[in-house]
């Protein structure tokens, strides 16, 4: 399996659930090719998809409900998964070939959804692919020190620099825990990519934001620890407000930057900046707790489609 993905062939047999027949077939071509074999055999014929919705109805159909458990028509499949149902009036079937040519076209359906079926998720394994690639040349070029996603450091490397910072009895060290308000929902309604570049916008705006000497880790999927070294009287607390305030500014049409943040400032040698950080972890929580039942926040999740999600 390549760089940790899901093989192909077990990518055609899981994610076909994710489909509806609209996204495998032309409907408006469908109905034309339908519509043109109704007026040349006299067959009424009608498509649903797998809950029984219906997607393009030739002839008159009125008053029949699809049954699609009882009485399923003429199956539409792929992978072993009925995507679709065709249904024609039987009685206006009276020759044998005309049953044939249905049976043709529902198999025929079926062949070319299977088909486009393929072509999309191979179109998405190999991008997914190059991604990958993309970042193991990366990880290679810039060592085992970096985040390949943002560019931070990693949290391996970030641990080392804890470590040295405790052995050097470095005080005052500012401390801080920020996490990506609502990185989930984005990861759901947007998807990976979006999820992604909203992780990138925030460790840009925390690159930005941050005075010389700041050490920038990326330590889970939307969490992020900061350390000051030799913060100065009110520095961590400044870090903080600018860095929240710079996400709130941020507009786009399918992100919206927001962090909680907790922070904490070790002054004394004896104090453990892991130890700091866990506690820097509980106010980041009452932080997010507070954010999110703002009126603002919940503007800003409905602008970006996010609200109700």
């Amino acid at each position: 399996m390549a760089f940790g993905l899901t093989s192909l062939e077990k990518r055609f047999k899981e994610n076909i659930k994710n489909y509806g027949v609209d996204q495998l077939l032309d409907i408006a071509s469908l109905s034309d090719y339908l519509g043109a074999l109704s007026k040349a055999t006299g067959i009424s014929f009608l498509l649903v998809d797998r809950h029984g919705e219906k997607e393009v109805s030739v002839g008159n159909f009125v008053g029949f409900r699809p049954d699609v458990v009882s009485e399923p028509g003429r199956k539409i499949r792929v992978e072993n998964r009925t995507i679709a149902h065709l249904y024609v009036k039987e009685d206006e079937i009276r020759e044998p070939y005309a049953a044939r040519l249905v049976e043709c076209i529902a198999a025929e359906m079926s062949a070319r959804a299977l088909s486009n079926y393929m072509q999309i998720e191979t179109s998405i394994y190999a991008d997914e692919l190059e991604k990958k690639l993309e970042k193991e040349q990366y990880r290679i070029k810039h060592g085992e020190h970096e985040d390949a996603l943002t560019g931070v450091m990693n949290n391996t490397y970030f641990d080392s620099h804890i470590r040295t910072l405790d052995e050097n009895e470095t005080v005052p060290v500012g401390v801080i825990c920020a996490n990506i308000n609502d990185w989930k929902k984005v990861d759901d309604v947007w998807g990976h990519e979006e999820s992604d570049r909203l992780i990138r916008t925030v460790a840009d705006v925390l690159r930005q934001e941050a005075g010389e000497g700041y050490l920038i880790a990326r330590c889970g999927g939307d969490l992020f620890h900061i350390l000051i070294p030799y913060a100065r009287d009110g520095e961590t607390e400044d870090y903080v407000s600018r860095i929240c305030n710079a996400c709130d500014r941020f507009e786009d049409e399918h992100i919206m930057p927001s962090l909680a943040c907790g922070m904490m400032v070790k002054t004394n040698v004896e104090q453990s900046i892991t130890q700091l950080l866990s506690d820097a972890e509980y106010e980041m929580f009452d932080h997010k707790f507070s954010i999110k039942n703002t009126r603002e926040y919940q503007e800003r999740l409905r602008k970006c489609g996010l609200a109700g999600s």
